[in-house]
């Protein structure tokens, strides 16, 4: 029997239904919207974010980098998983989440 680079796993029905709905209109299969959620999972769960810290570093972090013209639009999820990735290996993309962490904690702390 020959080895194959997928595997099968259980997951709950509505999981999958909303993966169904968020991979639409990005023009993702249901697959790789899971994969997508994954590769940031992992990210975040390396950086010891909660949920707001990690969600609001990669809404300022995509911000940031769609102002740069260089930059263009993935074409494909395994490009943008390649792009967080590249990031995540640069530093570039923990920067910017203690960046965020830390602008969040002094507005925390003027309040």
């Amino acid at each position: 029997m020959s080895a194959t680079a997928f595997s099968s796993v259980k997951l709950p029905a509505h999981l999958v239904e909303q993966a169904r709905q968020a991979a639409q209109p990005m023009r993702r299969s249901v697959a790789s919207q899971i994969e997508y959620w994954a590769t940031l999972g992992q990210i975040v769960e390396h950086t010891g974010l909660s949920v707001s810290e990690a969600r609001s570093a990669i809404e300022q972090y995509e911000a940031a980098t769609s102002r740069n013209s260089a930059l263009v639009a993935p074409a494909s999820v395994n490009d943008l998983t390649a792009r967080l990735l590249a990031a995540q290996t640069r530093g570039t993309l923990a920067q910017r989440v203690r960046d965020v962490v830390q602008e969040n904690q002094a507005k925390a702390a003027a309040v």
